[in-house]
């Protein structure tokens, strides 16, 4: 018997804050054996051309796509305050939510100077440009002052830059604006994408409050929910199953790839091989393309 197609509907490239670009991830998702690729940058759509392009002559459909990083705080998650992304599926490319987008990421490059201007207050002197470098040319977020600040010597470990610094409430934190959830997911149904909230233990949470929620935002338009995520085991996998088949959302999944900045995960099989999506979840989000 043959192996099920396999597809890959979460990865990043250095349009944010992944380290292959839109061309080399397609490249992989080619030799990793998908059929199917959603580019899901934060906030951002740039990468999607470049990959769409490269995956009509390699025989990857690539599908376009976002993470947009929502207004929300619930409990705390991994020791802060639980936060909620949105992958949005066949968004336009030149859209009003794209372009909303873009505005925001106008917002976010004053947002940049003002964490070098506090990073360098404390002691840890860096400029824009070198953090632009290390974002490979793509849209700068925190794993690019990471990079900087490891560069440097002023940390032993990525991880130490977010404790220490960048986290939020850390000294060198500055917060992004933001879209409401009700929004981004009214705005994606507007324009006939399918919005489907990533990885769900991210809210922070449980039993009838997690149902509550996310019943609200079905009925504002939630399409699907991430239910294979490397960081779901069995037990919320099962659950997350459950929720969307009591819901009616699409169950969907992606590895969450960023390439060299989570080294731990690769393309389409998630940490050990934990992550396997078939490529009959297509046909599922096609159907609510409208």
């Amino acid at each position: 018997m043959s192996n099920p197609q396999r597809i890959d509907l979460h990865a990043h490239t250095t349009a944010s804050d992944g380290t292959l670009t839109p061309t080399e991830l397609v490249r992989r998702a080619a030799q990793e054996g998908l059929v199917g690729l959603a580019v899901t940058d934060h906030d951002t759509v740039d990468g999607v051309a470049e990959a769409m392009a490269v995956g009509a002559r390699l025989g990857v459909e690539v599908i376009p796509g976002v993470e947009i990083s929502l207004e929300y705080a619930g409990p705390k998650v991994e020791g802060r305050a639980g936060w909620m992304h949105l992958l949005v599926y066949h968004l336009s490319l030149d859209g009003p939510l794209a372009n909303e987008l873009r505005e925001l990421q106008t917002w976010r490059a004053t947002r940049n100077h003002r964490i070098i201007a506090k990073l360098c207050d404390l002691g840890l002197e860096m400029t824009l440009e070198e953090v632009a470098a290390a974002s490979g040319g793509g849209q700068i977020g925190r794993p690019h002052f990471a990079t900087v600040m490891l560069r440097k010597g002023y940390i032993e470990t990525r991880q130490e830059a977010f404790d220490r610094y960048l986290a939020k409430g850390a000294p060198a934190y500055e917060d992004k604006r933001r879209l409401s959830p009700d929004d981004a997911i009214s705005r994606a149904r507007a324009e006939g994408a399918v919005p489907v909230l990533a990885h769900p233990y991210s809210l922070g949470l449980t039993g009838e409050d997690l149902r509550t929620h996310l019943a609200h935002w079905r009925d504002q338009g939630l399409c699907g929910l991430e239910v294979i995520y490397p960081d779901h085991g069995p037990e919320l996998r099962d659950t997350f199953t459950t929720l969307a088949a009591d819901l009616g959302l699409i169950a969907t999944g992606g590895t969450d790839f960023h390439g060299g900045n989570k080294p731990h995960i690769a393309l389409g099989r998630g940490i050990d091989g934990n992550v396997t999506v078939p490529a009959t979840i297509l046909s599922e989000i096609r159907a609510r393309v409208s």
